[in-house]
């Protein structure tokens, strides 16, 4: 297999995560993929992804799967099941939902790095990017309030739903160091702080990579 990926985008660090807790890391070559907002990139469009995103999953078959939830449960099922995400009832649904509210909170903190770092400075619109913060803020409250039960100490192993949370607040703290998060959500540190030392996390942390 082969994962198409950036290693700052959090969206490809949640998939290889998952790939090293289910155990088929090994399995997969990362493909490093140029992929951002006016870098049009055809070929990637044409061979890989039409909609010039990533991260994406070539499978050996060669198959492509699309979209990080996607290959997270591709990966889930490869690996036998019920890793990443419960397998049915009513907890199947709660991992889901706390992961749709995790993936909210890092669709909204890359449109805020899109447009401080990418639109010129005369075409920004900072009430627009205000509210892609209070969706993180908000995110980040509701995890908080639930904390004793979405993000239990010590964190041994990591859902989806853990990891694009990790996934996000890791984004965070290299995209915009002087958020302060942690003193708003002090139970949500306290667990990303432990988790950030298991292998899943110690190994995808994200950087820039050297210019080409």
């Amino acid at each position: 297999m082969k994962l198409f990926y950036a290693p700052q985008s959090p969206f490809a660090r949640k998939v290889r995560a998952a790939a090293i807790e289910v155990g088929l890391d090994k399995d997969i070559e990362l493909m490093p993929a140029a992929v951002a907002p006016g870098r049009e990139n055809q070929v990637y469009a044409a061979k890989i992804n039409p909609l010039r995103k990533i991260p994406a999953l070539a499978l050996d078959s060669g198959e492509v799967l699309v979209d990080s939830s996607v290959i997270c449960e591709y990966l889930d099922a490869k690996a036998g099941g019920g890793k990443l995400l419960p397998k049915d009832g009513e907890a199947r649904w709660r991992v889901l939902t706390q992961h749709a509210i995790a993936q909210g909170m890092t669709d909204a903190m890359i449109l805020v790095r899109y447009e401080t770092s990418l639109r010129p400075e005369p075409q920004r619109w900072p009430v627009w990017v205000e509210d892609q913060w209070d969706k993180f803020w908000t995110g980040l409250a509701w995890f908080e309030t639930r904390a004793r039960d979405v993000l239990p100490m010590p964190p041994r192993q990591l859902d989806v739903a853990q990891l694009a949370l990790a996934a996000v607040l890791g984004y965070v703290d290299f995209r915009f160091p002087q958020s302060g998060w942690q003193r708003r959500a002090p139970q949500v540190a306290r667990w990303f702080s432990q988790a950030s030392a298991l292998p899943a996390l110690r190994e995808t942390v994200p950087y820039d990579p050297p210019p080409a």
